[in-house]
């Protein structure tokens, strides 16, 4: 049984997530949540997964990524997907997340993508002087 490698790296301001493995029931999706959560937590919403390396994905998988999007959205943030194996690309389509989910077969303009994202702000609560 393989796991889920998950390999971080910077470009510019965006952090691309490399997986690799099995993205299933039981650890992985644990190590994928925590992951990205800790991502958002330290500011870092601009996140692209590259899933060229995932061999599997259950619907704890699915339920995950769901749930990552919703999650980077709520704090600002955007998540997209890279690099979709074409057993993952029929599930996206079966399911119909590619309606959910930015899904780029090119990295390059993934990431270029991501310049001129509006990113939702908070505004400020007004003070008086």
């Amino acid at each position: 049984m393989v796991n889920l490698y998950i390999n971080q790296r910077r470009a510019g301001e965006v952090v691309v997530l490399d997986l690799k493995g099995r993205v299933k029931v039981r650890g992985s999706t644990v190590e994928l949540h925590k992951a990205i959560r800790c991502l958002v937590e330290e500011g870092k919403t601009q996140i692209l997964l590259n899933l060229s390396g995932v061999t599997h994905i259950d619907s704890s998988g699915l339920g995950e990524l769901i749930s990552s999007h919703i999650s980077t959205e709520s704090h600002g943030g955007v998540l997209k997907l890279a690099h979709l194996t074409q057993q993952l690309k029929e599930l996206m389509e079966i399911t119909r997340l590619v309606t959910v989910f930015e899904i780029f077969d090119d990295e390059s303009k993934a990431l270029s993508s991501f310049t001129g994202q509006t990113l939702k702000v908070v505004a400020p609560k007004p003070f008086f002087v």
